[in-house]
């Protein structure tokens, strides 16, 4: 098997695609070799890995290695739930040492945010009125004298009905002006108890206890109902981590379509996560499509993933494993020694009896979400899309990508010529 045809085993895309990408992005920059280099490298780390579980080259199926790398993946977590100080996530007081931790790394203080003002506006003209009801409040005016304005927006994700708040709530989004925006300190917190019973009451238990506001500069963690379960500690941190770049990435966009017409339009667009279906006709030039979010979490099967793309989600997922290794470098108790030095790209591909053959993730993130879901879920998309990311990188450098993703993302894809 050649080094495309590796290649393109692991993105599960046709070889005919990545063979002309590669032939254009050669012509196009000069660099040759590159696949066989992605190739080796993979390879090369895979190996080692393997020497590392004691685990011999073609003596092992896709399922032992699978469980192999979550032993190791509950052995991280377990010396994070430690470095963190034991934190119970069940209790709003449980994380301040974690989100002290979560600064200093990210080193990430200020962006550029609605104003509170401008927010506490939105809910007056439209009030939540399950929120009010679930609270016992009978204005939104007593409500906001009353309650934290981040706590009341994140509850409006998991609270309110999602048509009204896509359909009513966040239309005034598109009145949006710059002047509504201002620079102010990026906000990490954990809930208070009584939203974790209010969302299961609207949603079920399938509550996300971690998400976050780009346009607030808030990222949040819902307090679950038991004190730690196995991955916790390691998702929370990584996760939050994570959100801290995507909120600074956006920050900057907000700051740069605020000197363009249509801000409050171009806001709504950003925040949709919206991505082309359609592209132009190359024309001789290499287009890449942007996409903004994980598609395969939806449908693993959806052709824009099997066509070239980079994803903004691997940019700032890259940034946080970066400062996670840096971090285990200087506090060696957090046990991160086997995932040091794994690029988020790498994977491979085992025998796996009778559906003969499947690819693992030597993905941090991907092992991570499989611990938290039991190990009952196989998780690529990480890999697959830092894998994607990695052709471009090598092709025009890491800083390039970035750089070519905030001046293209309003329409969707990178022209190069």
């Amino acid at each position: 098997m050649n080094a495309i045809e590796y290649i393109a085993k692991l993105l599960r895309t046709p070889e005919p695609v990545l063979s002309e990408l590669f032939e254009k992005m050669e012509r196009l920059s000069g660099k040759s070799g590159v696949p066989e280099k992605i190739f080796k490298e993979n390879k090369k780390i895979v190996s080692r890995k393997l020497d590392e579980l004691e685990i011999k080259e073609g003596k092992a199926d896709a399922q032992y290695i699978e469980r192999e790398l979550l032993k190791k993946t509950k052995e991280a977590d377990a010396a994070f739930f430690e470095f963190l100080g034991k934190p119970d996530f069940s209790k709003q007081e449980c994380c301040s040492t974690m989100i002290d931790i979560l600064k200093k790394t990210a080193n990430i203080t200020k962006g550029f945010f609605v104003k509170e003002e401008k927010l506490r506006s939105f809910l007056m003209l439209n009030p939540p009125k399950n929120i009010l009801s679930a609270l016992n409040y009978k204005s939104v005016g007593q409500m906001l004298e009353n309650e934290d304005l981040y706590e009341i927006f994140a509850a409006l994700r998991f609270v309110e009905n999602e048509k009204w708040l896509n359909q009513v709530f966040f239309h005034p989004y598109n009145d949006l002006r710059a002047d509504n925006f201002e620079e102010r300190e990026i906000k990490i917190s954990v809930l208070s108890q009584k939203w974790t019973a209010i969302g299961e009451k609207f949603v079920g238990k399938k509550l996300h206890n971690i998400s976050h506001l780009k346009e607030l500069g808030f990222v949040f963690v819902l307090p679950m109902q038991k004190d730690h379960f196995v991955g916790q500690s390691l998702e929370t941190f990584s996760l939050i981590l994570h959100y801290l770049h995507e909120i600074d990435f956006y920050s900057k966009l907000f700051k740069k379509y605020s000197a363009l017409p249509n801000f409050g339009e171009n806001i709504v667009k950003l925040l949709s996560g919206a991505i082309s279906d359609t592209m132009p006709e190359p024309d001789g030039s290499v287009l890449w499509r942007i996409i903004v979010r994980y598609l395969a979490k939806i449908d693993e099967n959806d052709p824009r993933l099997f066509q070239p793309h980079v994803n903004p989600e691997t940019i700032h997922w890259l940034k946080a494993e970066k400062e996670i290794d840096a971090m285990a470098d200087k506090n060696p108790q957090i046990k991160m020694d086997f995932w040091r030095e794994i690029d988020d790209f790498v994977g491979e591909i085992f025998p796996a009896g009778k559906k003969g053959e499947d690819i693992v993730s030597f993905d941090l993130v991907d092992n991570v979400i499989s611990l938290t879901h039991g190990g009952l879920g196989k998780y690529l998309y990480h890999q697959q899309e830092a894998l994607w990311n990695k052709i471009f990188i090598e092709y025009m450098g890491e800083e390039k990508l970035e750089e070519m993703v905030v001046q293209n993302l309003e329409k969707g894809y990178i022209e190069l010529k």
